[in-house]
Formats: C-alpha cells, sequence, structure tokens
C-alpha cells in the first residue's frame, strides 16, 4: 500500500495490525470497526455489542510520545496513515478522539490492573491513554486469505456440520488427536484453529503447523481437516478467550466449538449482576459449544481412557501434560510414542536439531534394520525407526 506523504503517521504493533485486520474481515462480528465513546461506555457497563456478548470495548489506543502527538493533532474526517515496522499498512479517518482511563481498560481485559500479572504487565507497553476511532482500512493478507480458503473448503466438501477446535499442540499430543477423530465422527470438516501467538516462550509456529500438517496427511481423511492461523493476541485473554473463539469460529463458518472441559475459560462469571458461563454466552453467539473430556493413558488398559471410566486408579494414569512432554522435546529426547506419535516427535526433533549426527548414515545402516538396499536416509527417518527400536519388547 502506497503511503501519502501528505498525511500523518500513527504506529502501531504487530498485534493491533492483526486484530484490526480480524475486525475487518468479520470475523469478530458484530464488532466491525472501531467503537465510539459512547459505544464503548456502553459495552463497558453491558458487556454486549448489538445483542451479542463482547467483553470489552475495541478501542485503536496506541502508546508513544510520537502517536500521542500526532493523535492530539488530527481533527475530525482527516486521514491519518497507519504505519508498522516503517511500512505503510492502512489508513484511518477521523471520526472521533477520547480519553481512555488505562486501569479500566485493562480489567475490562483481563479482570484486573495488577501490574504483577503477566497479561497486565505486557499490555501496559502498548496501551496509550487516547482512543481514536472512524472507519479504517488495513492490508493483511495472512487473515483475508485464510478466510477465503476456509470458505473455498466449505463450499467443495458442501459442508454444513462444520466442528472447531483451537489448539496450541505445544506438541501435539495422542489426546489432541483422539479429540479431532471424534470431530470427525459427527461433523463434514473439521476446522483446526492453530494458535500463533505474538510472543512463545514454546515451539515454533512453523514447527507446530508442520507436525500437525504430518498427522493429518498420514493418518486423517484430509479433505475433512483443514488447519487456520489464528494469531492470539491480548484480546484473547481470560474468559474473553472462549467467548471470542466462539465468535470467531462462527465468522469463519463453524457450527460447532469443542474444547476441553478443564478449559479454564469454562468457569462461571459474573456479568450483569448474574452468573454466566460460556454456554449462556454460545446461545446469542448462535454456535453450539461442546466439551470433551480429559484424557490419560492407563497402564492397565493398554489404551487413552476417561478418568470417569476407568476402573483403575490414578496410579495407574499417565497425563498428556504439554509443559512436562515440551521439557523432553527440548533436551533433545523422543517422548514416548503413548504420549507422542513417533512421526510427530520425528518432524519436531530433526527441525529443533538438524543435522545432529556427524555420521547419520552409518548410524543408521549399523543400527536400523534393512532390506539390503543402499538408501539414503533423512534425520526424521532415523528418528522413526529408532522409536520401533525403542518398542521392541522381546528382551524387556
Amino acid at each position: 500500500m502506497v503511503s501519502s506523504r501528505k498525511n500523518k503517521q500513527i504506529y502501531i504493533d504487530a498485534e493491533a495490525l492483526s486484530t484490526l485486520a480480524l475486525v475487518q474481515e468479520g470475523l469478530i462480528s458484530p464488532v466491525t470497526k472501531l467503537m465510539s465513546e459512547a459505544e464503548a461506555i456502553e459495552v463497558r457497563e453491558s458487556k454486549m455489542y448489538k445483542g451479542v456478548p463482547f467483553p470489552f470495548p475495541f478501542l485503536l489506543t496506541p502508546r508513544g510520545k510520537r502517536n500521542e502527538e500526532c493523535i492530539k493533532s488530527l481533527e475530525k474526517g482527516e486521514t491519518v496513515d497507519l504505519m508498522h515496522d516503517n511500512n505503510h499498512v492502512g489508513t484511518l479517518t477521523v471520526s472521533e478522539i477520547f480519553i481512555v482511563e488505562i486501569d479500566e481498560r485493562l480489567k475490562c481485559i483481563y479482570g484486573t490492573s495488577d501490574k504483577s500479572h503477566p497479561g497486565v504487565k505486557n499490555t501496559m507497553k502498548r496501551i496509550g491513554r487516547l482512543a481514536i476511532s472512524g472507519d479504517y482500512n488495513v492490508v493483511y493478507p495472512l487473515i483475508a486469505g485464510t478466510k477465503r480458503m476456509v470458505q473455498r473448503k466449505i463450499d467443495e466438501q458442501g459442508a454444513k456440520k462444520i466442528s472447531s477446535l483451537v489448539l496450541s499442540a505445544t506438541p501435539l499430543n495422542r489426546a489432541h488427536e483422539r479429540m479431532i477423530r471424534q470431530a470427525l465422527e459427527h461433523s463434514d470438516l473439521v476446522v483446526l484453529f492453530l494458535l500463533k501467538p505474538f510472543n512463545t516462550n514454546g515451539l515454533r509456529y512453523d514447527i507446530r503447523y508442520t507436525a500437525m500438517m504430518t498427522f493429518i496427511e498420514n493418518f486423517l481423511p484430509q479433505n475433512k481437516v483443514i488447519v487456520v492461523p489464528l494469531e492470539n493476541s491480548y484480546i484473547f485473554a481470560g474468559y474473553n478467550e472462549l467467548i471470542l473463539d466462539a465468535l470467531v469460529a462462527k465468522n469463519y463458518g463453524c457450527t460447532k466449538l469443542i474444547v476441553g472441559n478443564h478449559h479454564a475459560g469454562l468457569g462461571l462469571f459474573y456479568d450483569q449482576d448474574k452468573l454466566n458461563s460460556i454456554f449462556d454466552v454460545a446461545l446469542d453467539i448462535e454456535i453450539d459449544v461442546k466439551t470433551t473430556e480429559q484424557y490419560v493413558y492407563c497402564n492397565k488398559c493398554r489404551t487413552l481412557v476417561s478418568p470417569r471410566t476407568c476402573p483403575h486408579g490414578q496410579h495407574h494414569h499417565i497425563h498428556y501434560h504439554s509443559p512436562s512432554i515440551l521439557q523432553l522435546i527440548n533436551a533433545g529426547m523422543m517422548p514416548p510414542s503413548i504420549l507422542v506419535r513417533r512421526e510427530v516427535s520425528a518432524s519436531i526433533l530433526s527441525t529443533l536439531f538438524p543435522d545432529r549426527f556427524e555420521k547419520l548414515q552409518e548410524i543408521y545402516d549399523a543400527l536400523v534394520p534393512n532390506d539390503g538396499l543402499i538408501e539414503e536416509h533423512c534425520e526424521e527417518d532415523f528418528y522413526i525407526k529408532l522409536m520401533g527400536l525403542y518398542q521392541t519388547s522381546s528382551l524387556t
């Protein structure tokens, strides 16, 4: 997008740009624009927008001295350029500028303004005290492209029952696989929203995406599953997360949102002086929210089970605790295949530890059975075969 040198400039970060694009594409509808001061006050008090639950005002409040000076100088009807990383990414025509109480806004988003809260601490660095509203247009191909991709898939399949799951998959484990398969049993199409946070200490998005596609391409009917990146900005916080997940899923065309029954956002919360849950909210959003069981591996049943249906005690259960599994992977160890499918582990480890073995082919030929043919093998092949050796049980 070409910038006009005559226009003043406001600088926004990646999270603001992504969220503006999400709204522009109608993916958090009925919110389709930046809110005015009157609308912001109404939403803050009612937690509703146009008859649909919405947890906080949708505002653009860019931080920084340069931004504040620019916003103060703007007049109604004036067009300002939106900049990100010194690139022109959009324009906004000013309709209103008003002051925002930062602590109050943080409470709307996180339920607290306590500076020790990780989300509050990070968001305080990027929220300014002046809000600017008006019609805007941004260029952000990722979101526009995924919206078209999902709609095309729905049309191709003639899908009517469209289930969705929002997953971090850090890493993709067997419990995730069970949830996806169960969703497939009752759906024409399953949309997997793979979280793509802006700041992460876990596995990079590309590694998780490749691992997910390894599973889908080899073990699922591919024409019934689609993976969509969902950039997980600060607005997806607290119990807001499930409300916004439900809105996004609905606006992508999904008819059902499936969540684990231990999801933190399922808890009760007070809204308009009455107790509510995501199930109450979902009625107004017009999407079916279903919970799925927590799964464990029982070493007596020798399979994945629900703790509610397994007769054996907890001491026989192995939990799918993602942080612990990730610790094994970050240490370069292959998680047991009852936790993570070996093809998924191989995909992740071969990316995290490239060229790990100095003489891979020599090690492969020495340790792995073959058909007597000389073939070149990659590290991913080696990990898969190595797990096969771990699972050999005649001498154990």
